[in-house]
């Protein structure tokens, strides 16, 4: 049983936006992003020089000369580049670090207009975010990438294999790619969905959260937690971003991928796995139960061995 939507924001909706879930330790890691820039930029000039990477944050430049923040963690191959959601950051994905740098290269990122990364673009589509995710791939001296993206992040990872090319070897989305393969929405519809946040952020992003992105039984202070930081983030980012996320053409990005697609969905809402694959052929889903929107956060031993499960086998259908 799950909290049903006051707001109309429907399955497709929640589909997309379920990467809008971002909360959990928000509010604990603005603070510490805020401060990063200055350290960032000795880390960012090793970086272009060609230095080694090693552990700790750094900037990159995106296409368009908008400054984003990264960090690096642990060592090896794949590096496994994690891409947060809407209105998230890159500490969403702090309680997956330990488990993943005891194998792999990680790298955590902050896409434009979140965490510490720079907010100078009036284009706020899913393209400019996946070449956020292109230009971090660029200063990895790793020669294969796994891109893991939350909710949101999903849509801009594939958007990014493209561009990153032959080195991606394959992406994991969590709790996404639901609406894969059913009829795009009309500008009508896109317009009626994003109207309550653009005239009320901070009570139609709490709402969204606590009334549709967790479970009944859901620990309420995450829950709280969750709807508190997401509704302080930006609605001059958030809002064209949602936008753009409802009205991008996943029909037409989904032939460029020819990498193997795997999905850790919560039970939330149902994933029609046969009708994604009539549009990703090479597409595994596996849906972990009892869990929310938030399942990295809300379950991460669970989640973590369905992660590293998904990665040994990408790690070995490449190495063949």
């Amino acid at each position: 049983m799950v909290y049903r939507p006051i707001l109309p924001v429907g399955p497709l909706l929640l589909g997309l936006l379920l990467a809008a879930g971002c909360g959990g330790h928000g509010a604990g890691s603005g603070a510490a992003g805020a401060a990063a820039p200055a350290a960032d930029s000795a880390a960012a000039s090793g970086a272009a020089a060609g230095a080694s990477p090693g552990e700790g944050p750094r900037i990159t430049l995106s296409a368009d000369n908008v400054h984003i923040e990264y960090r690096v963690y642990g060592h090896g191959e794949p590096a496994v580049v994690l891409v947060h959601g809407w209105a998230c950051d890159e500490n969403y994905w702090h309680a997956q670090l330990d488990a993943l740098k005891a194998h792999y290269t990680v790298v955590t990122l902050n896409l434009a207009g979140h965490g510490a990364s720079g907010a100078n673009r009036t284009d706020w589509s899913i393209a400019n975010y996946a070449q956020d995710v292109a230009a971090v791939a660029r200063q990895l001296p790793n020669t294969q990438l796994v891109l893991v993206g939350h909710s949101m992040g999903a849509a801009v990872a594939l958007a990014a294999t493209p561009l990153i090319g032959e080195r991606v070897i394959g992406v994991v989305a969590v709790d996404a790619l639901r609406s894969v393969g059913e009829p795009p929405l009309t500008p009508r519809d896109i317009e009626r969905r994003v109207a309550p946040f653009s005239s009320d952020f901070v009570g139609a992003t709490r709402n969204l959260v606590t009334s549709s992105l967790f479970e009944s039984g859901a620990d309420p202070a995450l829950v709280q937690k969750v709807a508190y930081n997401m509704s302080l983030r930006s609605p001059a980012v958030a809002v064209p971003t949602m936008r753009s996320l409802l009205a991008m053409d996943l029909a037409g990005l989904l032939p460029a991928i020819h990498v193997p697609v795997y999905a850790i969905n919560s039970d939330l809402l149902p994933t029609d796995g046969a009708r994604i694959r009539r549009s990703l052929p090479d597409f595994h889903l596996d849906v972990l139960p009892h869990t929310g929107h938030f399942l990295m956060l809300e379950d991460p031993t669970r989640f973590n061995s369905l992660l590293l499960q998904d990665l040994a086998v990408i790690t070995q259908r490449a190495a063949h």
